[in-house]
């Protein structure tokens, strides 16, 4: 769905849009595994910059595999959404200062229109967690041999090996008296 600066500057455009999976590109490991619901609305705030405001609210599921276990895990997203655009001519207009000071609370666009697939699929990746995984208590893969600990345990017992001390055990056992 395309939002054009021209109808904003007649009316505030209201959205209720389902987008469905497959049809937002999100990531080469996320899959968009439901439907995302989105509804909201956009307004131009000012007109004479044609600053844009974007809110409402979102609901989707994505799934990606566990950091820990790489097992396929589902992680439900629901957000809500409040964001300013401003014109991309703008940006380059403005000092480095005054940039520093607004660039986690707005960003650009170009042309004279707004792609909102596009700013939900941002709204949804700045949602999802940092570390994604299946459950809080997931053992992880072992380093040894591979096995999923939460399908079987194995045998194996990996060293938790230092390597930063490693030169200086070597220089230690070089300088070491030999008898």
């Amino acid at each position: 769905m395309l939002i054009s600066l021209q109808e904003l500057e007649l009316r505030p455009v209201q959205f209720k849009i389902d987008i469905p999976a497959g049809e937002i590109e999100y990531d080469a490991a996320l899959k968009q595994a439901s439907v995302l619901h989105a509804e909201g609305a956009a307004e131009l705030v000012n007109h004479a910059l044609n600053e844009i405001r974007i809110r409402g609210a979102l609901s989707v599921t994505i799934e990606a595999p566990c950091d820990r276990c790489l097992e396929t895990a589902s992680f439900p997203v629901r957000k809500d959404f409040d964001l300013l655009y401003y014109p991309s001519d703008e940006y380059e207009a403005a000092s480095e200062e005054e940039i520093r000071q607004t660039e986690s609370e707005v960003a650009y666009y170009e042309g004279d229109r707004l792609n909102l697939s596009e700013i939900l699929r941002e709204v949804v990746l700045l949602a999802l967690p940092m570390q994604m995984i299946c459950s809080e208590s997931c053992k992880g893969i072992c380093p040894a041999c591979g096995e999923n600990r939460n399908l079987r345990e194995c045998d194996c017992h990996a060293e938790a090996a230092d390597d930063r001390w490693s030169k200086l055990r070597t220089l230690r056992a070089e300088l070491e008296p030999r008898h």
